[in-house]
């Protein structure tokens, strides 16, 4: 089985681990590098969920990984200051991507 991983903001971290899924706290680019690396070097990983202020951190990075890699999927979640207008819902998200309603 594929499991999640969260990589980002503490509230977004402590709040996927009340429900069992992994995180990583990340505030610095080196930070968010140096999880993305743990991450994507772990097979068991097959979706990466990167809050939005980590992901700015590395936005080459991330961009390059949402294009061009299928497994571990890697998509943004809000961060502290919640979704962006133009964002998609999370839930929905994952449906379009995965086909998964949750």
């Amino acid at each position: 089985m594929m499991k999640l991983m969260v990589i980002g903001h503490t509230d977004a971290v402590r709040g996927f681990a009340l429900v069992g899924v992994q995180g990583r706290v990340a505030a610095t680019a080196e930070e968010v590098n140096a999880a993305l690396d743990e991450t994507l070097g772990d097979a068991s990983i097959g979706i990466i969920l990167i809050t939005d202020d980590a992901a700015a951190l590395v936005r080459e990075r991330v961009n390059r990984l949402t294009a061009r890699t299928a497994i571990p999927l890697v998509m943004q979640i809000p961060g502290p200051g919640g979704p962006q207008a133009d964002q998609q819902d999370l839930s929905e998200m994952i449906r379009r991507t995965t086909g998964i309603r949750l």
